[in-house]
């Protein structure tokens, strides 16, 4: 068994400018992914709405998540086996292809397959783009250039929406339904992408030589996720104890037990190699990962809910209220780096991280329908800046634990870990919005239904030249002549078509509104207590000194420190 890499690090010599340029194709292809999973989630209701599969919008957004979670590990470990280039260069042919086969979608069950199609692409942009960078420069001057990564997150979380809505909004462009163009602006971008890449992606790249792929083993993945991840998106739905689920559940348990043996016959050739979980710091970052990727997500998906249904925000505007929470993770991302390249040391960030992260969930737990503005931009502003120390130095510190030879197995092992938290997490948070939000929406509309303007208002409501506002409220009417909330149903009409809150008259949207404060606020408050143990896991992890000389060792003469192998 040998390895063909040269020096330290495969691209170890590459100028600066040489550096920037591979990362111009990186963040190009990293850029692809992003844009993708806010710019759909933004026109999605459109696009149900016009291949007329409303209950099916949410298969179109599994299809997508697991495929590309489940081809993570696997594009990690065969790059370090075959080199990176001709797996991103493939990663962004199947997304552009996947993304050309979405605009063409006729149904809602084409769009989940077409979906499913470019997720196995897109698994693989992130997890490559990270790898690369980690092949191109040594840990403790990597710490510079992950920033660049963040930029393109940021830029994504408000272009996504503002795209998605403008897209969505329009009947046709150029002759084709303006939906379509959600998918069809990736093939330029993709195109653009393939010929960057190919032409900067051209350093001595890292090949393990003698080594076999581990099939067997990515099935077993693959067995083990899929099933985890519909229950998790479905599992409101059907019931988290319904026939389905458990079937569902005992599936994944079956996936799982034949991972482990897989895994253990295949040993350094599994794609999950069992002997880095023997590492303890870097079984400690896995946990982090999860829980990270569980906070991050889950309250992320809060802020846009809180602007479009307690503020009345447009997509397109509640992308840009994102932009101070896009600009906190940018600037801490940013100048966590520098800091880190200078010092050498990145532990301090995870801890401010986390407990920032904490914090802005708790305080966020307080925001109500008369909250100011400016309050929730700080907030979100401080959320942001928890997250910047977080994401990147985690990476960072992940791929400075194992050995260089492990550094893609480690990029999208600690990638497809977060993932599968951020899932959960999401689900989890969502379930627990939904499943308060009745009972509390309820219970303010029967307290409001004995005041005179309420009852006043259900009357404006029923003569209302608004199909939906008039239905709303001759139901409010029948449920009790204007004395009382409207039955189950009602308040479930209210829960999966929002857009009629700021249509009904302010005496009947308040106690809507405050119902859904009140349950939003569970959730944030939910969110920091698990991120408690994203405090508890950073605090007690223990520091590996970073791989490759910084500023000060060069003028030192300082060797590196490399971490023994695993």
């Amino acid at each position: 068994m040998t390895e063909s890499t040269v020096g330290d690090f495969p691209g170890k010599g590459l100028t600066h400018r040489q550096i920037l340029t591979v990362l111009a194709g990186l963040m190009i292809g990293m850029f692809l992914a992003a844009l993708d999973q806010t710019i759909v989630s933004t026109a999605i209701r459109t696009i149900a709405d016009d291949l007329n599969g409303y209950d099916m919008q949410a298969w179109v957004t599994t299809a997508y998540l697991v495929t590309s979670t489940i081809v993570t590990p696997l594009y990690g470990k065969l790059s370090d086996i075959y080199g990176r280039k001709p797996f991103f260069l493939a990663a962004i042919t199947i997304f552009v292809l996947g993304s050309l086969a979405c605009s063409m979608a006729t149904s809602m069950y084409e769009l989940a397959a077409f979906r499913a199609l470019q997720g196995i692409g897109a698994g693989g942009l992130m997890t490559l783009a990270l790898t690369t960078i980690a092949d191109i420069v040594p840990p403790r001057e990597r710490a510079k250039y992950q920033g660049y990564f963040l930029a393109v997150f940021g830029t994504s979380s408000v272009l996504g929406p503002v795209l998605g809505g403008l897209f969505a909004g329009a009947d046709s462009i150029i002759g084709i339904s303006g939906w379509r163009w959600v998918f069809l602006v990736n093939v330029p971008v993709g195109v653009i992408a393939l010929g960057v890449v190919y032409k900067v992606l051209n350093y001595p790249q890292q090949k393990l030589k003698g080594h076999r792929t581990d099939y067997w083993g990515a099935t077993a993945v693959a067995v083990t996720v899929a099933p985890l991840l519909i229950v998790a998106e479905q599992g409101r739905e059907w019931g988290w104890t319904s026939t389905e689920s458990i079937v569902c559940y005992l599936i994944g348990l079956v996936g799982l037990i034949a991972f482990i043996v897989v895994e253990n016959k295949m040993g350094d050739e599994a794609i999950i190699p069992l002997r880095v979980f023997k590492n303890r710091i870097f079984t400690q970052g896995v946990f982090i990962a999860i829980v990270v990727g569980a906070v991050m997500f889950g309250g992320i998906s809060m802020l846009p809910q809180y602007f479009q249904v307690l503020r009345g925000s447009s997509p397109m505007m509640a992308g840009l209220q994102m932009l101070p929470m896009v600009v906190g993770m940018m600037s801490a991302s940013i100048l966590s780096g520098q800091a880190i390249s200078r010092t050498g040391h990145y532990k301090i960030f995870p801890i401010v991280g986390s407990i920032l992260i904490t914090a802005m969930a708790f305080l966020l737990h307080f925001v109500g329908t008369g909250t100011p503005m400016y309050l929730v931009m700080l907030a979100a502003f401080g959320l942001g800046v928890g997250l910047g120390c977080l994401m990147q130095p985690m990476m960072l510190a992940m791929q400075n634990i194992l050995p260089m030879r492990d550094v893609g197995m480690a990029t999208g092992t600690a990638t497809f870990f977060r993932q599968i938290g951020g899932t959960l997490g999401v689900a989890v948070f969502f379930s627990l919005l939904f499943s308060t939000m009745g009972t509390n929406i309820t219970s303010e509309m029967t307290e409001a239904a004995s005041h005179p303007e309420f009852k006043t208002a259900v009357v404006e409501a029923a003569q209302s030249d608004n199909p939906k506002v008039a239905g709303f409220g001759k139901a409010l009417a029948a449920a009790g002549q204007g004395q009382g909330p409207a039955d189950a149903a009602d308040t479930s009409s209210v829960m999966s078509d929002t857009t009629i809150i700021e249509q009904l008259p302010d005496a009947i949207s308040h106690p809507i509104k405050q119902g859904f404060a009140d349950s939003m606020d569970k959730v944030f408050l939910s969110v920091s207590i698990l991120s408690l143990l994203s405090i508890i896991g950073t605090v007690t992890w223990t520091e590996v000194p970073l791989r490759g000389r910084g500023p000060k060792a060069d003028e030192s003469g300082e060797k590196p420190d490399v971490p023994a192998e695993v």
